[in-house]
């Protein structure tokens, strides 16, 4: 299973350094790009910040010997919005520092355009729903050396997904004149379902200071952590007031992974789900609090699978009829 990656507000990368040498004492070896590296204590840093999360950077002498010189970054779309690349785009002077980090061979919306082109990281966005995109993404990664599947169409089939749970065909025959010419799998899925996904993102859109986190970790020769906290959690520690319990809303918190920074909650508003499922969500108590708030069977349903249709822990609402 791939690592999933969704950590709150604020973020400090200052937990793991790279040793210059690694004596017999230091902490175990570490996985990175298809090499080993030893954790040590002792490498000097110099830190950058970035909104609220902070960055770590390591002299040269200290990168990873796998990047001897700088990595090769590709950005892919599949079946989405752009939003997750957006998110990306809209960092601004981080993303020229990232720029200044690694070689950006494809990005098209960066202006970079080369998707033949072998990468070490591979940032896919964007969900497998045609014929086409089948057979793309096992060449994707094939030729990239660490695959990180970006925001929610990527990880859970996000909300083009929703076509699973409905007439697939009978929507293309109302809504193009000429179905015949539209190629489309039965069943949008997500990445995992193709090829192996080393790291998930998950979010709609994306958290793009996660991903910078992300590829700061991996960069400095380290696996990024992954986490999938309940929302609930970071809510506490931001001190805000229950919409659920205050207001009786239909809060997904109790079952979603931190990682947006609890937006919605911090505005007086019931949280959708973008981050995707928690770990261990009990998801049949949560529905049974909606119910008790009085939403249909319907209604809870479409509460759990607008965003993340295809994820597996939110499956047995999918056979729920309505009230």
């Amino acid at each position: 299973m791939p690592h999933r990656f969704a950590a709150a507000f604020p973020i400090a990368v200052h937990r793991r350094l790279i040793s210059a040498h690694c004596p017999a004492a230091t902490p175990p070896r570490v996985r990175t790009l298809g090499n080993d590296v030893c954790a040590g204590s002792n490498a000097a840093v110099t830190r950058r910040f970035y909104a609220r999360i902070e960055f770590q950077e390591l002299p040269l002498s200290l990168s990873p010997p796998q990047f001897a010189r700088r990595p090769r970054l590709a950005v892919h779309k599949f079946s989405s919005c752009d939003g997750c690349q957006l998110a990306l785009l809209n960092l601004g002077e981080g993303l020229l520092d990232l720029a200044e980090r690694v070689d950006i061979i494809h990005f098209a919306e960066f202006g970079t355009v080369d998707d033949d082109a072998e990468a070490d990281i591979a940032l896919v966005e964007g969900s497998v729903s045609t014929p086409h995109e089948v057979e793309r993404i096992r060449e994707v990664r094939a030729r990239s050396k660490y695959l990180i599947a970006l925001g929610a169409c990527a990880t859970s089939g996000g909300i083009q997904a929703l076509r699973n749970l409905a007439d697939a065909p009978a929507w293309t025959r109302a809504v193009y004149a000429t179905p015949q010419f539209i190629s489309t799998l039965d069943r949008v899925t997500p990445l995992s379902l193709h090829v192996r996904v080393d790291l998930e993102l998950w979010g709609c859109p994306v958290n793009a200071y996660q991903l910078l986190a992300a590829m700061h970790d991996l960069l400095v020769g380290v696996s990024p952590a992954p986490s999938r906290d309940k929302l609930c959690m970071e809510c506490k520690r931001q001190g805000h007031v229950c919409v659920v319990v205050a207001h009786g809303q239909p809060c997904m918190g109790p079952v979603t992974a931190t990682g947006c920074g609890v937006l919605c909650p911090a505005q007086g508003r019931d949280c959708y789900g973008c981050s995707g499922p928690a770990e261990s969500p009990n998801v049949a108590a949560l529905a049974a609090r909606m119910r008790g708030l009085g939403l249909t069977r319907r209604d809870i349903a479409q509460r759990f699978l607008a965003i993340h249709s295809a994820a597996p822990e939110f499956a047995p609402l999918k056979e729920t009829g309505d009230e």
